[in-house]
């Protein structure tokens, strides 16, 4: 994996199998952010495999994550933070907001006959492992794994 860091005004920053963008609590916001990572996950070597379809599984949870917490995790003024960790083995996705009093709704407890809660099964049915952690002072940090085959 390259060791070089990205560091222009605005861009990603990037360091050795480590990406990482701010970006606004809105759908442009979140879309940027998805096919920037995007961007940078199809420049790793040996990713993705074309043998696979973990570069679809990846797009799939990032752009899930990501528009979740543009729509439950704005909070005026802050963004939300998208980072990725490339291991031999394992792409693990985290986004982090500032709404920590939002917490996601774990299936099979998500309002599927409701406005929102499907995007979890599908983040649950992707993914290997996934969930949540508090972010301190008051945001929290929703990440998902998915193995590398």
């Amino acid at each position: 994996m390259n060791q070089e860091t990205v560091t222009a005004p605005g861009e990603p920053t990037v360091v050795a199998g480590h990406f990482r963008t701010m970006f606004p609590t809105t759908a442009r916001g979140a879309h940027t952010a998805r096919q920037a990572a995007e961007r940078w996950l199809a420049a790793q070597r040996g990713w993705p495999d074309p043998d696979d379809d973990s570069a679809a599984t990846a797009s799939l949870l990032i752009a899930e994550l990501t528009a979740n917490a543009a729509l439950h995790g704005r909070v005026k003024g802050r963004d939300a933070r998208l980072a990725l960790t490339l291991t031999p083995t394992i792409l693990r996705i985290e986004v982090t907001d500032a709404r920590g009093d939002r917490l996601p709704a774990t299936p099979p407890n998500a309002d599927v006959d409701g406005e929102s809660g499907r995007g979890l099964l599908l983040v649950a049915s992707l993914a290997d492992a996934w969930g949540y952690e508090p972010y301190p002072p008051g945001g929290k940090t929703v990440w998902a794994e998915c193995s590398r085959t």
